[in-house]
């Protein structure tokens, strides 16, 4: 038997129909703008994400990589469906919405796979492991990274990305010493949106 041959025809097709559908990501813009003025996507946010990790791995002795990444690469996955809602135009908790459209997407997948997904999509929500809350800190780390390396439209309120997501970032040693001279950098972009220079 061959490694085609390990897997049966419909489950193939299960994850062939599953990978279809998680390609919008691709497409799914965010809030931040690139250093190039391009609107960023959430596909690109969460290889940063990743790759933030990976480069980290040596500072995280008690973190299981592995897990991490599995984490990080699937944790917006939910917003091929329906797309990102910018933090400060959240209404509520999103979570409820963005977990169905997680479902409908890790349905099309074989069984075992699909709650394999689920769990990991779970897992970070809930903050449930020290990988889960580590992702979350990144997660928070990255986007306000992105809105000061980017060219963010005259709009954006660096006010508010100074509080974004700090309990997450400050979970974590390592994320809140990254994160003091990002909102150095986001304080002064915020004097500068004041007018105070």
């Amino acid at each position: 038997m061959t490694q085609e041959d390990s897997i049966p025809e419909d489950e193939l097709a299960a994850y062939a129909a599953f990978f279809r559908a998680v390609e919008p990501l691709k497409d799914t813009l965010r809030s931040g703008s690139t250093s190039g003025g391009r609107r960023e996507s959430t596909a690109e946010h969460s290889w940063r994400l990743c790759l933030m990790a990976v480069a980290l791995a040596e500072a995280l002795p008690e973190i299981d990589l592995g897990r991490l990444l599995q984490i990080l690469v699937i944790h917006d996955l939910g917003e091929a469906v329906h797309g990102d809602i910018p933090a400060p135009a959240q209404a509520g908790d999103k979570t409820a919405d963005e977990r169905a459209d997680m479902a409908g997407l890790a349905g099309l997948l074989p069984p075992a796979a699909a709650a394999r997904i689920m769990a990991l999509w779970d897992e970070y929500n809930a903050l449930a492991s020290p990988e889960a809350r580590l992702a979350k800190g990144l997660d928070r780390l990255e986007t306000v990274l992105q809105h000061v390396q980017g060219i963010d439209p005259a709009a954006i309120d660096y006010a508010f990305n100074l509080s974004y997501g700090r309990e997450h970032t400050d979970r974590h040693p390592l994320i809140a010493a990254l994160r003091r001279p990002i909102d150095a950098e986001t304080e002064r972009l915020a004097r500068a949106q004041r007018g105070e220079g």
